[in-house]
């Protein structure tokens, strides 16, 4: 199956691997996609839907095991600060469902903040944009594609 995030990366002609796995709609954690994957929890990103008190709304993709740092955020964005959206707008915001976000091809083109604990992997898990389907690619490409601003944005969870 084809979402939009992935005929996205076939548009830009970018290498990647999809990996489906059982979904539990009671389980949408980081930590149950990484195991059912297979891989280290730092290494499957989440894409989380904020709005900035000036810029508006934008996306901050995180590793699994770590939580978004507002304030680190808000900084880099240029806001004083960011809050994360009420679920009911992460869909008609994004066009995609909770457990199933990913910024390759959003309805929107927002502004797209990785955390730099991005680049010290090789390949990367991120959402295909469905739930049950993770893409796996290059760190770079990913950041080709979604134009995104590297930061640090995540902090252990506590």
């Amino acid at each position: 199956m084809k979402t939009n995030a992935i005929r996205l990366l076939d548009t830009l002609g970018l290498a990647y691997t999809l990996r489906e796995y059982e979904v539990d709609p009671d389980d949408l954690a980081a930590e149950s996609v990484a195991q059912k994957l297979g891989m280290p929890l730092e290494q499957v990103f989440k894409t989380l839907v904020v709005r900035g008190d000036k810029t508006g709304v934008c996306l901050a993709v995180i590793p699994g095991n770590t939580q978004l740092d507002l304030k680190a955020l808000a900084k880099l964005t240029g806001d004083r600060t960011v809050q994360p959206v009420a679920l009911k707008e992460v869909q008609p915001l994004t066009g995609y469902i909770r457990g199933g976000v990913t910024a390759l091809a959003c309805k929107k083109a927002y502004p797209i903040y990785v955390d730099e604990l991005m680049e010290a992997f090789h390949v990367i898990a991120i959402s295909a944009g469905m739930r049950g389907l993770q893409i796996l690619l290059a760190p770079a490409d990913y950041l080709q594609a979604v134009k995104g601003v590297i930061g640090a944005i995540s902090q252990h969870k506590t």
